[in-house]
């Protein structure tokens, strides 16, 4: 098991037709958050903003990681929305994403945060992976895929 799989619960992950946009895909997990999570919609909105505003967390090859701390968030948690169309996030190679994991962790979870970037990175630069959940039409399986990445046969 994964650090990310320990995180993201299945009723986190979103495939979503009605995001547009990036406020549009930080709005709708707002809600997902504050629906599943108990964190008011508006504190994740604005803190996904605030650090997109310090720069994109667009990575490229169609992939996004917003991420943002919580104050009084207990342990990390977070969400995937796989968008049907992708959308403008103004990633390094210019390209629209619609692989989108949403990560939100406490005030000072500064090793955690940093060890789940990483593998975070290193599952998205998987070409396969990405192939893979871009295959995937619910979220069970893309649940399932987040699980059994490299994970030992």
């Amino acid at each position: 098991m994964n650090l990310i799989s320990k995180i993201l619960a299945p009723d986190n992950i979103l495939i979503d037709s009605e995001s547009t946009s990036k406020k549009r895909v930080f709005e709708r997990v707002g809600m997902l958050f504050e629906n599943h999570e108990q964190i008011a919609h508006n504190q994740v909105f604005d803190s996904l903003f605030a650090r997109e505003k310090l720069g994109s967390t667009g990575l490229g090859q169609g992939v996004a990681i917003p991420h943002g701390r919580i104050p009084k968030l207990e342990k990390a948690t977070a969400a995937f929305v796989k968008t049907t169309r992708p959308i403008p996030f103004d990633a390094p190679d210019g390209l629209p994403v619609n692989l989108i994991f949403v990560l939100l962790v406490p005030d000072l979870a500064t090793d955690l945060h940093l060890q789940l970037l990483g593998e975070l990175a290193q599952m998205f630069s998987d070409t396969l992976f990405r192939n893979r959940l871009l295959e995937c039409a619910d979220s069970a399986s893309i649940h399932q895929l987040f699980y059994d990445w490299n994970t030992k046969a």
